[in-house]
């Protein structure tokens, strides 16, 4: 059965929505004869660990830098970075692998078949963003996670990394002419507006026609609490803000059974969605600093993990709350300056392949009914060494002769010798 090219890429999660004037979406390719394979969580329980324990690491960076937030809020998806970040790895070499595995701690083994498991575990829970009513999150959770990669049509792209990224991530590469702004960035803005839900409208970063590769990942997350708040609890309560200022604002209220725990320096409780996810609320002890290390959401998680269902009275205020990161900013504070400087170690994805822009946006919304949430994160890179000299080189620095052959029959159309080009 002749399937339409349309409906292929949109099977595949993939396929960009354009504007009603654009021709086409950009060509996909793929490797060819390469499928995901189908993982199990269960087969990688040290491996998952480390990239959670990765992802708190991640995500301790973001709060640190805290973005472009307003008042010293700060919303961020070190899950969606994590995953970007893993598939630059699949694709790095030489010191830029070696950094970012030490940095993030990624596993030793295994790497890209746990994050496959660990990807598909979550995707048991994919829906169409664009569905959702926001103001009536479902009971269900939509968890939509999205890869993109877009790359220049004019350069040579690894047949291993495409491989790889088939076999792990289940994506494929959009071809687009960078340098063809009018089409390029309309395309790469509606892949992140169609996976968002249309929360994050534009790609983080400004768009760079000197570009030569895109990678791109949208998380979405929405969902209703498994308890609703009763609207006729939220009232105005005082906030004390991080500058010591006290505000009156807008808090939910609810008493029910959830995990609740404490540690030197903080109380946490989960609170759970109706299905599949949990909010993990962390309060600092007074006087202590407000940021979190890795390592306490680490003991928090692992705490409330193992905690025991109980009576709880939360209450919590409203926020609507969006953030931007220069990711560049963050990964060089954490120590990945090789990954963000190398023209050498990515050749397996392009020749010369150098980052010039990593970005992320973030934004959520926590009400009585539920929380719904979105983040793209986007690294960007220039292919911008030469290519390598060809093993076999010729010069015609002295008499040569010369034909021009008719390719189907072989005939020798013109004949002739160059003796002195200048005559």
């Amino acid at each position: 059965m002749n399937v339409p090219r349309r409906a292929v890429l949109a099977m595949l999660g993939l396929v960009a929505v354009l504007p009603a004037c654009a021709a086409a979406p950009p060509e996909l390719v793929t490797a060819p004869g390469v499928e995901r394979v189908s993982l199990d969580a269960d087969a990688y329980p040290a491996e998952i660990d480390a990239l959670r324990s990765s992802a708190y690491t991640l995500g301790a960076a973001l709060l640190a830098d805290g973005g472009d937030g307003a008042a010293g809020n700060v919303v961020a998806s070190p899950g969606s970075l994590l995953t970007a970040l893993l598939m630059l790895r699949s694709g790095a070499g030489g010191g830029a692998a070696a950094e970012l595995d030490r940095v993030l701690a990624l596993p030793v083994t295994a790497r890209d078949e746990a994050a496959n498991a660990l990807l598909a575990a979550v995707e048991k829970y994919d829906g169409d963003p664009g569905a959702v009513d926001e103001d009536n999150p479902p009971r269900k959770p939509v968890i939509h996670l999205a890869n993109g990669l877009f790359l220049d049509r004019n350069t040579p792209v690894g047949e291993g990394y495409l491989a790889g990224l088939a076999r792990h991530y289940g994506t494929g590469v959009h071809l687009v002419d960078f340098r063809d702004r009018a089409a390029a960035e309309p395309a790469i803005d509606a892949w992140v507006d169609r996976n968002t839900g249309g929360r994050i409208t534009k790609a983080p970063p400004k768009f760079d026609i000197r570009n030569t590769f895109s990678l791109l990942n949208a998380l979405y997350f929405a969902a209703a609490w498994n308890t609703p708040f009763d609207p006729a609890d939220t009232t105005d309560r005082p906030f004390t803000t991080g500058k010591g200022d006290v505000a009156s604002v807008p808090t939910m209220s609810q008493a029910g059974g959830a995990k609740y725990a404490e540690g030197e320096g903080w109380r946490a409780v989960d609170l759970p969605y109706a299905e599949g996810a949990v909010m993990r609320l962390a309060l600092p002890a007074p006087g202590a600093p407000a940021a979190l290390s890795a390592d306490q959401l680490a003991r928090i998680g692992a705490a409330l993990e193992s905690a025991p269902v109980q009576p709880v009275r939360i209450t919590l205020p409203r926020w609507d709350h969006k953030s931007s990161f220069d990711l560049r900013k963050v990964m060089e504070a954490m120590g990945l300056s090789r990954t963000l400087t190398t023209e050498t170690d990515f050749d397996a994805i392009q020749p010369g392949l150098k980052l010039t822009q990593a970005a992320q946006a973030a934004n959520i919304t926590v009400a009585e009914k539920g929380t719904v949430a979105a983040a793209v994160t986007q690294l960007n890179g220039r292919a911008v060494s030469a290519p390598p000299e060809p093993a076999i080189s010729i010069a015609f620095d002295r008499p040569f002769h010369y034909q021009i052959v008719h390719s189907g029959t072989g005939l020798p159309l013109f004949m002739g010798k160059v003796a002195d080009p200048r005559s």
